[in-house]
C-alpha cells in the first residue's frame, strides 16, 4: 500500500496481511443495476451527521469520487508521464480521517497485482492472491483512495501534488503493479524530496494555460465550504483489498497424504 502523507510518510507492501478465520471471497463485484458501489457521507466536522430530511439545497450533494475522477482523467490525458494509465480500471474511493489533524495520510494507491502483474505470489508452501475487484464487469487493477475530509483541507497546490503523487506510483506497464525505481528505494527513488519536487513540477506544467480550469476548481475549496454549498459530500467506500491464501487446502491435503503413507 503506497500512501501520500503530510508531516509523516510511511510506505508498506502493496497488500494487507492475510486474514485468519472465516474465509473471505477472492472476488468482490459491483454493478450499477443490482449492486452499486457503496457510498457514504463525508463529515467535515468529524461527526456522523447527514443533511437534514427535507433540507433544500441549490445543488445535489457533492459527489467527491465522481469529481476527483474527472480530475484524474484530465491529468492522465494531458500529462505525458501518465498517459499509460487507463482510468476505467482504477477504482476511486475514500476513507474517513481518523482525526481532525491536517497531517497524516492524504491518499494511497493500492495495486491489485504483484510484481510484474502476477496474480499470485508464493510465500513458503502457500500462494497468496489479492482480492480481485470488478465494477460493471470491468476488473480493477488499482484502488485510489483519498482520506477525507483531510485531503480537502489541504492547499490547492498540495491537493494536486497528492493526485500526481499517487498516479505516478502506477506502473508504466499498467499491469496492477507499482512503478519501481532502481536501487534500494524502489517506490520513491533514492530521494522522496526529489520525487515530490518532480510532482510539483508536473503540477505547474498541468495548470499553466489549462483550457478548462473548472475541472479542478473545486480543489480550491475546503471541505466545509463544499459541504455548505452542496448540502453534503458523498463518496464511494470499499473495503481494503485483502491478501488471501489460495491453494492452501491442496497443500494441507498433500501433507496429510504424505503423513498417512509414511
Amino acid at each position: 500500500m503506497i500512501g501520500k502523507r503530510t508531516g509523516t510518510h510511511r510506505s508498506s507492501t502493496a497488500n494487507a496481511r492475510p486474514q485468519v478465520g472465516r474465509p473471505l471471497p477472492l472476488e468482490l463485484c459491483w454493478d450499477s443495476a443490482c449492486r452499486p458501489l457503496p457510498a457514504r457521507w463525508v463529515t467535515p466536522k468529524g461527526i456522523h451527521a447527514r443533511r437534514p430530511a427535507g433540507a433544500v439545497s441549490p445543488e445535489e450533494p457533492f459527489d467527491f469520487c465522481a469529481r476527483i475522477r474527472r480530475v484524474c482523467e484530465d491529468v492522465v490525458g494531458r500529462c505525458e508521464a501518465l498517459r499509460h494509465i487507463r482510468m476505467p480500471s482504477v477504482l476511486l474511493s475514500y476513507t474517513p480521517s481518523r482525526n481532525r489533524s491536517i497531517y497524516g495520510l492524504q491518499a494511497r494507491v493500492t495495486p491489485l497485482r504483484f510484481r510484474e502483474g502476477r496474480l499470485t505470489r508464493r510465500h513458503g508452501a502457500v500462494e497468496y492472491q489479492v482480492q480481485r475487484f470488478f465494477v460493471d464487469g470491468v476488473e480493477m487493477l488499482y484502488v485510489l483512495t483519498f482520506c477525507l475530509p483531510r485531503f480537502l483541507d489541504q492547499t490547492f497546490e498540495e491537493k494536486l501534488v497528492t493526485v500526481f503523487h499517487e498516479l505516478y506510483h502506477i506502473s508504466p506497464a499498467f499491469d496492477g503493479d507499482l512503478r519501481r525505481h532502481p536501487g534500494r528505494y524502489a517506490v520513491h527513488s533514492h530521494s522522496k524530496d526529489q520525487y515530490d519536487a518532480h510532482m510539483a513540477e508536473l503540477v505547474r506544467e498541468y495548470i499553466t494555460n489549462h483550457p478548462d480550469p473548472g475541472v479542478f476548481h473545486f480543489l480550491r475549496h475546503r471541505s466545509q465550504h463544499l459541504w455548505d454549498r452542496h448540502g453534503g459530500i458523498t463518496g464511494v467506500v470499499v473495503p481494503r483489498p485483502k491478501l488471501l491464501p489460495v491453494g492452501w487446502v491442496a497443500h494441507r491435503q498433500a501433507a496429510q497424504e504424505r503423513g498417512e503413507k509414511s
